[in-house]
């Protein structure tokens, strides 16, 4: 077999942030500018870098957006209370609290605070029981952007056997009640799972999200497949790289995802995208219907 078809992160992302900009142009001229607000606690320099990349994204497709710094030492119900407020803030539209948060502070409550509706990272335990039941709510941004791939590269949901490698809250869980929404059969396997390599090998969407450099070798991946790599890891020498062997896997997949540049980009792509969903949503608008590109039926379903 040849050499897999790459699937390009980095221009799917532009395009998806393109069409929420052309979108956001036209709520802004009923008077709707999508609010997002970012809460980072602590000095943490990843977090730092994500956090300005969010804003600089945002800016750029039109937002109103705000970067709420408080310290370290921040007590948690102050942290609890700022949100709060944001809640109460209709300017608001989108609240994302940069995880981890430092020693000391619990990240769950901070979550069960957010308003569900600007809960535009989709982590509130209401967003999760809407993905899961298959209703109306706010998808959790990567695998949202996994579905997007699949859409905009023409691969078959419906039918096809998914095995999903990872079962995060962030990643592995929801993309599995994605993938389900969309008639796919799926297996969602993890470090303990029997004989990984034999279950992965069953897949015409095979997802790797566990966070292991090079899990996934060549020999795991059916032929023909469509390898999604959703892991960030990096080497000794400080290159980055993900979940799956690239060199072996890309010579049996049928397309592929790289690290960097694959699955990545999209999930500013799709924050973006929720914080405009939810923006049109408060103000009674229909999203999908605003004027803009088309978007491919049940793409980033949120």
């Amino acid at each position: 077999m040849g050499e897999a078809r790459i699937i390009d992160g980095k221009a799917t992302a532009l395009a998806v942030r393109e069409e929420v900009r052309a979108k956001v142009a036209r709520l802004a001229e009923r008077g709707v500018v999508p609010g997002l607000t970012v809460v980072l606690v602590g000095e943490d320099p990843a977090s730092q870098v994500y956090v300005r990349n969010k804003d600089k994204a945002a800016t750029q497709a039109g937002f109103r957006v705000d970067t709420l710094k408080l310290p370290a030492a921040t007590p948690q119900e102050e942290l609890l209370g700022r949100v709060r407020a944001l809640n109460a803030d209709d300017a608001v539209h989108g609240i994302l609290v940069q995880l981890p948060l430092p020693d000391g502070l619990d990240a769950e409550p901070v979550i069960r605070a957010i308003d569900p509706k600007k809960d535009v990272d989709g982590l509130h335990p209401e967003s999760v029981a809407a993905y899961w039941a298959g209703h109306e709510g706010l998808v959790p941004c990567t695998p949202a952007g996994c579905i997007e791939l699949l859409d905009r590269y023409a691969i078959p949901i419906e039918g096809a056997r998914a095995v999903v490698i990872g079962r995060s809250q962030l990643v592995g869980k929801p993309l599995a009640a994605l993938l389900l929404e969309r008639h796919a059969t799926v297996t969602l396997a993890h470090s303990r799972t029997r004989d990984l390599g034999a279950v992965a090998r069953e897949a015409d969407i095979l997802v790797a999200a566990v966070g292991r450099a090079g899990l996934v070798r060549g020999d795991w991946v059916k032929p023909g497949a469509c390898v999604l790599d959703v892991g960030i890891n990096r080497t000794a020498e400080g290159k980055l790289t993900g979940d799956v062997d690239f060199p072996e896997a890309s010579r049996v997949a049928g397309a592929i995802t790289p690290v960097p540049g694959g699955v990545g980009p999209m999930t500013i792509a799709m924050l973006l995208r929720n914080t405009a969903l939810a923006a049109a949503r408060s103000a009674g608008i229909d999203y999908a219907a605003l004027p803009g590109d088309p978007v491919p039926e049940g793409a980033g379903r949120a």
